[in-house]
């Protein structure tokens, strides 16, 4: 379990996330929602260790240590422009975690697979739909094999259909026993898809 006790953040005069308290299981989605400003990616940016905080604590309970423990999909997906899909995806897994190639590359076919990516394998991000750079970042963080993944807005701009399908994945990705957070604006999609609602600046 993820727990998150009395975290405190401020930029200077602005106190930005105050004693903020939340619990995070395996296999659960939980979404976090507010108005813009209150926070919620600077919380995000603190789970996965982007940002310090100034007090409080994260940390997990039942043995759940260890290394890359929170993965997290960002808004803008992060690739790297001049990779492959499948460089993208084997690259931290060869450079992080000292996969061979081949190993690595087995892995990404599975996780291509898995998020319909099958085809795509050596286009690069220009010729990608914003669907197909999501799903690509996604099976990177899915390859690092972390406990939680996080994911920023991630239905903003996106039409109801395609929303769905955001949805689903995040699902799947539950499904296979990851706790997931998910920060956005969107009540309604919240409530279709989430376990829990936590909402940030009430």
């Amino acid at each position: 379990m993820l727990v998150v006790e009395n975290l405190n953040k401020s930029f200077g005069s602005k106190h930005v996330l105050k004693d903020i308290n939340l619990r995070v299981k395996k296999g659960e989605i939980l979404m976090i929602t507010g108005k813009s400003g209150v926070g919620k990616t600077t919380l995000i940016r603190c789970l996965c260790s982007l940002e310090n905080f100034d007090s409080g604590s994260i940390r997990f309970e039942n043995g759940d240590e260890g290394d890359n423990s929170i993965g997290l999909v960002s808004q803008s997906f992060d690739l790297f422009p001049h990779f492959t899909v499948m460089k993208n995806i084997t690259y931290p897994l060869i450079k992080a975690k000292k996969y061979k190639k081949q190993d690595a590359i087995k892995k990404a076919e599975e996780l291509i697979e898995l998020l319909g990516l099958k085809g795509l394998e050596e286009n690069y991000e220009f010729q990608l739909s914003g669907g197909q750079k999501q799903r690509v970042a996604i099976a990177r963080a899915l390859a690092m094999e972390p406990q939680y993944i996080c994911f920023d807005e991630p239905t903003s701009a996106l039409d109801y259909k395609l929303r769905d399908s955001v949805g689903e994945l995040i699902r799947k990705v539950a499904s296979r026993g990851m706790g997931v957070i998910v920060i956005t604006h969107d009540r309604e999609f919240a409530k279709k898809y989430a376990d829990r609602i936590f909402q940030l600046g009430a």
